[in-house]
């Protein structure tokens, strides 16, 4: 990714974890995540370890907690699902504060918000210690298909390209007179929608052929080498193997 296109999920710094290869962050993150799902839900300690681990590492990387919360918020309409469970789950129920709750959709609320909350603050950390073009190699390292990391690249890229057209099309309407306050003049957005369509298909040509004529073909240009040394993935999978043994003692001791 060129300059000019820092995401605002990525916190700069020079942290051990900046500095550590993007697939290994990955392929840790992904394993520490399977490894929180397979963990009962009962097991209350354990999530509570997971934490812990979760803010060594944060600490590790100098993310500050407050960065770290306000990129929670992406869970927010999970956290409200889960909020529901309780009221409109059947069978066994128990009275809190005099409202009766279903135990199941207690239970149920608890395993989407724990497990829920540590997968995204995983991503956010491994979001915020690692640029998106370093990303995108770490997952071409993983061996994800070219064509994928590819297409995600490019949707990365002009993403702010396409919210700024947007903006540019929603203040010509205001300026000739759109008020969007109606239900009936929902026509002019859509006839919007249409055209920034076809647009971003037209710039999305002319970017091709830019770039084949500059001698594109099919992936980007390798600037620097990203292999990972043994020393560095073992480095990255002790999380991930503590958060097993984790998971494991939880079903050994569950009650």
């Amino acid at each position: 990714m060129g300059a000019g296109h820092a995401h605002p999920l990525y916190l700069p710094g020079t942290s051990p974890l900046h500095r550590a290869r993007p697939q290994c962050k990955i392929a840790a993150s992904l394993l520490f995540v399977l490894a929180v799902v397979a963990t009962p839900r009962e097991s209350f300690w354990a999530f509570g370890l997971y934490a812990l681990a979760l803010g060594a590492v944060a600490a590790v990387g100098r993310i500050p907690l407050a960065f770290l919360v306000r990129r929670l918020v992406i869970e927010l309409p999970f956290l409200l699902f889960a909020v529901f469970l309780p009221f409109v789950g059947q069978g066994e129920r128990v009275e809190v504060l005099g409202v009766p709750l279903a135990v199941g959709g207690l239970w149920g609320a608890w395993n989407i918000v724990a497990k829920g909350t540590l997968g995204v603050a995983a991503s956010a950390i491994v979001a915020a210690t690692t640029p998106v073009a370093e990303l995108l190699r770490g997952l071409e390292r993983l061996r994800l298909p070219t064509l994928l990391v590819t297409i995600a690249g490019f949707m990365v890229r002009y993403a702010d390209v396409i919210a700024d057209e947007v903006r540019r099309m929603r203040i010509a309407r205001i300026s000739r007179g759109h008020d969007p306050r109606w239900i009936w003049q929902a026509r002019a957005v859509a006839a919007s929608a249409g055209t920034l369509f076809i647009r971003s298909y037209e710039r999305g040509e002319r970017v091709y052929l830019a770039m084949v004529s500059r001698g594109y073909a099919g992936s980007m240009p390798v600037l620097e080498d990203q292999g990972a040394t043994r020393a560095q993935w073992l480095a990255a999978l002790c999380l991930p193997a503590v958060a097993a043994l984790v998971a494991v003692t939880a079903w050994g001791v569950r009650p």
